[in-house]
């Protein structure tokens, strides 16, 4: 386990997986709520690969994040950071899932040089480019209205709790949510309690503050930078919160992307489709490797 402290301050816990030798680097992003334990299953398929993932400001086991710092921008600088502390050479592939690949967009318009430079490949896991603001968890409106009002009223309360891992006492109780939000049909019930748990380990005022940050998320745009960078696109059919369309803006911003539908999973593909997942960021790696010429020391 290691850790780096960002350029304003906040420690954030980082893991490490792999041979320093090897030719090219991935970089993994875990979701709003979540830690790099999402990862686990899908980096213990990838043996012999270098894994860099950390968990994000008021996540897992990093610190809080300071007033007005936890949005996704500051998340691509966090990204800019580790990268040049435990990957300052060679290939890259970058995958996010959920906010982590809302991350990514935002990393390639802050940062687009180490795009240009050393990225090549790139993964989107049940992510979006944008339209948060209007999310209806595929509800009928009548019906998304009250839910999403009910979601305001709670999170007022956590923003002021002073707690911060008051969450963890909720963890088991919130699994029926947690179960009908992220996953799709017939999900592990330890995938549903690790996510819970995941969700247990966040600093509330954290949580709540990107929860806002993602309905301002809005860039497509910054996709283009991306251009030209080996990619792939991966929805799930049951998604309730970046469902199959959001994948479809995103691969069609990516004309050369290969755009994957899993139509019975949910939001959780790195639990719910591992395997798959995990094939397809080695075959992304194993393109890095085989055509280096884009990237720099």
């Amino acid at each position: 386990m290691e850790s780096i402290t960002t350029s304003d301050g906040v420690r954030l816990h980082v893991v490490v997986d792999g041979p320093e030798s090897a030719p090219a680097t991935l970089v993994l992003l875990h979701g709003w709520t979540m830690d790099h334990h999402s990862w686990d299953d899908a980096v213990e398929r990838l043996p012999g690969q270098r894994v860099v993932r950390f968990d994000f400001r008021g996540h897992g086991e990093s610190a809080a994040a300071p007033p007005g710092t936890a949005k996704i921008s500051r998340l691509a600088d966090d990204l800019a950071e580790v990268i040049e502390r435990f990957a300052p050479s060679g290939p890259l592939v970058l995958a996010g899932h959920s906010m982590g690949g809302m991350t990514l967009m935002a990393f390639a318009d802050q940062h687009p040089r180490v795009v240009e430079q050393r990225v090549l490949g790139v993964g989107f896991v049940a992510t979006t480019s944008g339209g948060l603001s209007k999310l209806r968890l595929g509800l009928p409106r009548w019906v998304a209205a009250p839910v999403l009002f009910g979601e305001k009223v709670v999170n007022l309360g956590l923003a002021r709790v002073r707690k911060p891992r008051l969450l963890g006492r909720w963890a088991a109780i919130a699994r029926p949510g947690v179960r009908w939000l992220v996953f799709g049909r017939k999900p592990v019930p330890g995938h549903i309690a690790e996510t819970a748990a995941a969700v247990g380990r966040c600093n509330p005022a954290n949580m709540v503050a990107f929860r806002n940050d993602l309905n301002l998320h809005e860039r497509l745009r910054a996709l283009g930078t991306y251009r030209g960078v080996r990619a792939v696109v991966m929805s799930g059919g049951r998604d309730r919160l970046c469902p199959v369309r959001d994948g479809r803006v995103i691969a069609d911003a990516l004309p050369d992307a290969e755009f994957a539908v899993y139509p019975d999973a949910g939001h959780m593909l790195n639990y719910e489709r591992v395997d798959e997942v995990a094939s397809r960021l080695s075959r992304l790696l194993a393109a890095a490797v085989d055509t280096p010429a884009r990237a720099t020391a």
